[in-house]
């Protein structure tokens, strides 16, 4: 069996596991996108992980975990890195309208070629603080990118009306909560099971009060 077959097989596993229904032909592109971010990283370095299988656990079924709760027809992905959460859910979901923003210019150059390579219609890339960004959107997701006050501090004026604010966290960030800023509160707390992944994983729903 070759190594594709059997990150393949591992992720199949995995999407069932998560009880989803992806369209046809996105197990193939998200493995694309897992080898073109395993070939980039060995010259760029854009994620610790360097394990194909362990990309497969902790990027792609990571960010497969929070799809039952995105929703909306736009969405950002604040400090994406090498596009985490947001190219998983793009192939997941086509036909949203998603913005991948990093201030890291060679994550940003990954994030277009991977675009591109991938042909991920209505998905665009910006190298930018998350500050400067002036546009807002249904969805924003965050993954592990700042603690609750600076994620809203810095990102809060993206979110539009009645907008969700997904923010995937490892353990269950209590200590947080009390600075969340004013205008915004905490709508849910998921504990999240990503299939093969033993380490705590929690995503904060948040939205404008």
């Amino acid at each position: 069996m070759s190594v594709r077959e059997s990150l393949q097989i591992q992720l199949e596993r995995g999407i069932a596991e998560l009880d989803l229904d992806l369209p046809i032909g996105a197990v193939p592109r998200l493995l694309d996108y897992q080898a073109l971010l395993e070939r980039w990283n060995k010259a760029y370095n854009l994620t610790a992980v360097r394990d194909a299988g362990a990309m497969v656990t902790r990027h792609l079924l990571d960010s497969l975990a929070i799809l039952p709760h995105v929703r909306g027809a736009t969405l950002a992905d604040l400090g994406t890195g090498p596009g985490l959460p947001g190219i998983p859910l793009a192939i997941a979901e086509p036909g949203r309208q998603i913005l991948l923003v990093d201030s890291n210019g060679k994550k940003v150059r990954f994030l277009r070629e991977a675009i591109r390579e991938l042909k991920l219609e209505g998905v665009r890339a910006q190298q930018s603080r998350v500050e400067d960004v002036r546009e807002q959107f249904d969805c924003i997701t965050a993954r592990a990118f700042a603690s609750l006050a600076d994620m809203l501090g810095w990102g809060g004026h993206l979110l539009a009306p009645g907008g969700v604010w997904l923010a995937m966290k490892g353990k269950r960030p209590d200590d947080e909560l009390p600075n969340i800023p004013r205008g915004f509160e905490l709508r849910a707390t998921h504990a999240l099971s990503v299939p093969g992944l033993s380490a705590e994983r929690h995503l904060l729903v948040l939205g404008r009060s």
